[in-house]
């Protein structure tokens, strides 16, 4: 199993998240790009830092949403998309073979990534960036538009599953504005790694088991409250179960 998390998500003066610590936890970290958090000197930083604790880096591509932090929908152009996915990916490339390393693949974020689920042609958009820059994994919602696409280009795709987010009926994530959105107790996270690593299934907020036989990645966010706690108490169980905890790039 792979543990991974959003990283990199400072901008400037200000700081999110604990990323050292919770890079000495996960395997994989999906860093932001500058588009929706992150900018130079945070890139490099945690790129140095992800070579060190040899975890694989992947770019956390966003629409351009620095205000919104990536979580507001855009009806961008397509080709624009594509350019924009591109550019991110190429930027967070430079700090990473900076670091001795690369990016082992990309992950959407936000609003981004929840659109691609059903919006095929950002889902598109998103994949041709992806093909652009190389023959590079994608990390996404199993069964969603994004994920179809990238595999009917010959990219690889891994399907993730998040410890800390609500899920619907429909096996899609909660939006964020609604009750629900959050797992914020830890005991909670933990029984949701356990449940998928067990038994390859999520429970949905109104009770419905959801099957998830397609997930090869487990996402603990890295800017909800006790995050690092979080993190920390999943890998232990994990570990103390059995699972192997390594990054699938």
């Amino acid at each position: 199993m792979d543990l991974n998390s959003d990283l990199g998500e400072g901008f400037g003066v200000w700081t999110l998240g604990d990323d050292a610590a919770l890079l000495g936890v996960v395997t994989s970290a999906n860093v932001a790009c500058g588009f929706h958090a992150g900018d130079p000197r945070t890139m490099r930083t945690v790129c140095a830092l992800a070579a060190a604790e040899g975890v694989a880096i992947g770019a956390q591509v966003s629409y351009r949403d620095l205000a919104g932090f990536g979580r507001r929908f855009i009806d961008v152009d397509p080709v624009e998309l594509a350019d924009d996915v591109l550019y991110q990916i190429g930027a967070l490339s430079a700090f990473a073979k900076a670091a001795g390393t690369r990016v082992a693949y990309v992950k959407p974020h936000g609003a981004l990534y929840n659109a691609i689920v059903h919006h095929a042609e950002q889902a598109a958009a998103v994949v041709a960036g992806v093909e652009a820059f190389g023959d590079v994994p994608v990390l996404g919602l199993p069964g969603s538009e994004f994920l179809k696409a990238a595999a009917a280009v010959g990219l690889r795709t891994v399907g993730e599953a998040f410890a800390d987010r609500g899920y619907t009926p429909q096996g899609t994530l909660v939006p964020r504005r609604e009750p629900g959105a959050l797992l914020t107790s830890t005991d909670d996270v933990v029984d949701r790694a356990m449940r998928l690593a067990n038994a390859q299934e999520i429970v949905a907020v109104d009770g419905t088991v959801i099957p998830a036989t397609e997930v090869g990645s487990l996402c603990l966010h890295g800017d909800t409250p006790g995050a690092v706690q979080h993190a920390q108490a999943v890998r232990t169980a994990l570990e103390e179960a059995g699972v192997t905890l390594e990054s699938p790039w």
